[in-house]
C-alpha cells in the first residue's frame, strides 16, 4: 500500500518484455498478416468513409399523380382514382373496383353466405349480426333467387352480390400513369437542406435508371416492372409497393456529392390465398339524395396498388477525431499477427506435447510460472533431488514429509562458483583445523541429544518442535550434506564469508566483536546462493535444512555464547 501511494511509484513507466525470434517462417506470417490487415484497414476506411462523422437523415414527401382513363361507362380523373392515405408518404391509385349502385336503406335478402342460407324462418335468428354479412337479421326466411332461401336483413339495399374482382382490371391502363415525388431532405448535424428536384429539372422528363436517375417523376408501369411484376397482374387484386430513396450524401468540399438513389420493391405477399385476402382492398361509399328525399348511395369496393414512399440515408463530413478513433480501434487487429505466431510455436509446448526442445525453450523464455498470494510458501531443495520444490500447503506434518509442487530449474548456479579459488577435495582442511574458526570453537553450545527425529534421512539433523523446522537435506538415506568438502569452503569459511561482506559494505570493520553475527548471516546466504541460486523471490522463502542450519549455529555461534536462530 505504500508503494501504491509513494509519487515515485505514480512516475513510474512500465513497458512489456519483448522475446525476439530468429526465424523466416514466422517472420513471414507476421508481415503477411500484418499486410492483410493493413489492406484491409485501408479499405473500409475508403469504403465506409469511416474518417467522416454521420447524420441521419430527416424528410418530407409530397407526392402529384396525373393521368386520365377512360371505361365502357365513364370518365377516371385524377380526382375519382385517387384516394389522399391517411398514412405518412403513401398514395393510392384505384386499379379495379366493384360498384354496388342506388342502395339504401331498408330490408332485403341476404347475400349467399354459408351461415345465411335457410329453408324456413327457424334458420334465421332475429337481431343476429354475421362479422361476414351485410346487416342485421330481421328472422324471416325469404327469397334470393330462383334455387336459394336467404334470411332476410336490415341493411344498404341491395346487398353487394359481386365477391370476386374482375378479370382483366376495369382501370389497367393505369400503369401510364404518372407520379411526381417531391422530397425534401435536412441533415440537423451539418445543417445541410437539399431535396430531389434539381433547380434545372426538366418538366417533361421521365424517371430512367440508365438515362434520366435523377429525374422526380415516374410512370406506374415502369415502377412495377422494376419490382420485378407486372402491372395488369398486380392491378386485379391491387398490392402495396415500395419506392425507396436513398440519400448517401458527401458532405466534404473536395468530394461533394448528395443526390437520391431510387429502388423499388412490392412489399406485400403477393403468393397469399383467397383466405387470407391478398392483393389491397377497400369499401368506400358516395352519398346522395334520391328524387323521393330518401338518402342513397353508390357503394364502391376498390382495389389498387398503394405506394409507399421509404426515405432513408446518411451524410457524412470529414471528422478529425472520428478518423483518430478508427485509427485507434484498428491497430487492435495488428495483434492477429502475435495471436497466430504465438499459437504456432506454444502449440506444441502443452504437457502432453513437449518434445520440441526450442519450442520449449521459447516456453520458459516468454512464460514465466508464479503462485499467487498464499499464506503459507515455502521453497526446499535435496541434494539428493535434482530440482527445487514449492510447498504452498498448511503444514499438518513435518516439512519434510510433505509433497511439493516442481517448479523450473535446478538448485545451484555455477556463476556463483566461479568467483571462488576451491581446492581439491584431498587439499581440503578440515573445518575444526582451519585457523581462523579456532576461536569460536570455544564458545560452543553444550552438546545436544543425539537422538535421530523420524523424518531425518541424514542422521545430523536435530529434533524441532515447528512442522516448517523439520527439513533435512536429503529425500532418502544417505550421507549429509555437511560431510562435503564443498560445504565449508562454500559455507563456512570465514575468509569467503568476510569477503562478501566486505563487497557489501567496504568499510566493514572486520576486527570488530560485533561480526559474529553478519558472518552467521553471511553463511545463510552463502547456503542459499549455492543451493538455490540468485532467483528472485525463491532466496526469502528457502528453509535451510535442520543438519545445515545447526553446522552454520555451531561456526558462528552467538557472542552471549548461545546458538542463535538468527
Amino acid at each position: 500500500m505504500v508503494a501504491c501511494c509513494s509519487l515515485k511509484n505514480f512516475c513510474e513507466y512500465e513497458t512489456n518484455k519483448v522475446v525476439r525470434i530468429q526465424s523466416v517462417y514466422y517472420g513471414s506470417v507476421k508481415w503477411a498478416i500484418h499486410a492483410a490487415v493493413f489492406f484491409y484497414v485501408c479499405i473500409v476506411l475508403i469504403t465506409d468513409r469511416r474518417y467522416q462523422k454521420k447524420d441521419s437523415v430527416i424528410s418530407s414527401v409530397h407526392t402529384k399523380v396525373k393521368g386520365v382513363s377512360q371505361t365502357d361507362l365513364r370518365i377516371w380523373d385524377t380526382a375519382e382514382y385517387t384516394i389522399p392515405m391517411k398514412g405518412i408518404n403513401s398514395f393510392f391509385v384505384i386499379t379495379n373496383i366493384i360498384m354496388t349502385e342506388n342502395q339504401s336503406q331498408g330490408v332485403c335478402p341476404e347475400f349467399p353466405l354459408a351461415k345465411a342460407v335457410c329453408s324456413t324462418d327457424r334458420s334465421c335468428m332475429k337481431g343476429r349480426v354475421d362479422p361476414q354479412g351485410n346487416g342485421i337479421q330481421t328472422g324471416k326466411c325469404v327469397t334470393y333467387n330462383r334455387t336459394l332461401k336467404t334470411c332476410e336483413v336490415t341493411a344498404w339495399c341491395p346487398v353487394e352480390s359481386i365477391k370476386s374482382a374482375p378479370v382483366p382490371a376495369v382501370l389497367r391502363s393505369a400503369e401510364n400513369f404518372t407520379v411526381l415525388i417531391k422530397n425534401n431532405i435536412h441533415f440537423p448535424k451539418f445543417n445541410y437542406t437539399t431535396r430531389n428536384i434539381s433547380p434545372e429539372f426538366n418538366v417533361s422528363c421521365i424517371y430512367n435508371k440508365g438515362t434520366a436517375p435523377d429525374c422526380p417523376i415516374f410512370h406506374l408501369g415502369d415502377i412495377l416492372q422494376l419490382a420485378g411484376e407486372n402491372f395488369s397482374e398486380v392491378a386485379v387484386q391491387g398490392g402495396i409497393v415500395g419506392i425507396e430513396i436513398n440519400w448517401d450524401c458527401i458532405l466534404d468540399k473536395w468530394l461533394h456529392r448528395c443526390k437520391p438513389k431510387y429502388a423499388f420493391r412490392r412489399l406485400d405477399d403477393k403468393k397469399a390465398n383467397e383466405a387470407l385476402y391478398p392483393g389491397y382492398n377497400f369499401r368506400f361509399a358516395r352519398y346522395y339524395k334520391q328524387a323521393d328525399g330518401k338518402e342513397g348511395r353508390t357503394l364502391i369496393k376498390a382495389y389498387g396498388i398503394r405506394f409507399d414512399i421509404l426515405v432513408f440515408g446518411t451524410a457524412g463530413k470529414f471528422d478529425f477525431f472520428e478518423l483518430l478513433v478508427y485509427i485507434g480501434s484498428a491497430l487492435s487487429y495488428f495483434g492477429l499477427a502475435q495471436l497466430v505466431v504465438d499459437f504456432l510455436i506454444t502449440s506444441y509446448t502443452f504437457p502432453c506435447f513437449k518434445s520440441d526442445p526450442v519450442k520449449e525453450y521459447y516456453y520458459q523464455k516468454k512464460c514465466e510460472s508464479v503462485p499467487g498470494p498464499r499464506w503459507t510458501l515455502f521453497y526446499v531443495t535435496y541434494v539428493d533431488e535434482p530440482h527445487i520444490f514449492m510447498v504452498d500447503k498448511i503444514l499438518r506434518t513435518s516439512l519434510q514429509n510433505t509433497r511439493g509442487e516442481i517448479i523450473h530449474g535446478c538448485p545451484g548456479d555455477m556463476t556463483h562458483a566461479k568467483g571462488l579459488a576451491l581446492k581439491r577435495p584431498d587439499d581440503t582442511v578440515a573445518l575444526g583445523d582451519i585457523p581462523e574458526r579456532q576461536p569460536l570453537q570455544a564458545a560452543r553450545a553444550a552438546p545436544f541429544s543425539s537422538e535421530r527425529p523420524p523424518w531425518c534421512c541424514c542422521g545430523r539433523c536435530r529434533p524441532a518442535k515447528p512442522y516448517w523446522e523439520q527439513l533435512c537435506c536429503r529425500r532418502k538415506a544417505g550421507p549429509c550434506l555437511t560431510t562435503s568438502p564443498l560445504f565449508p569452503q562454500l559455507v563456512l569459511s570465514r575468509r569467503t564469508l568476510e569477503f562478501a561482506l566486505l563487497y557489501k559494505d567496504p568499510l566493514l570493520d572486520l576486527k570488530g566483536e560485533a561480526l559474529h553475527r553478519p558472518l552467521r548471516h553471511g553463511a545463510y546466504e552463502q547456503y542459499l546462493q549455492w543451493r538455490v541460486g540468485d532467483r528472485v523471490g525463491l532466496g526469502g522463502r528457502a528453509v535451510i535444512p535442520s543438519c545445515c542450519r545447526w553446522e552454520i549455529r555451531e561456526a558462528f555461534p552467538s557472542e552471549n555464547g548461545g546458538v542463535q536462530w538468527f
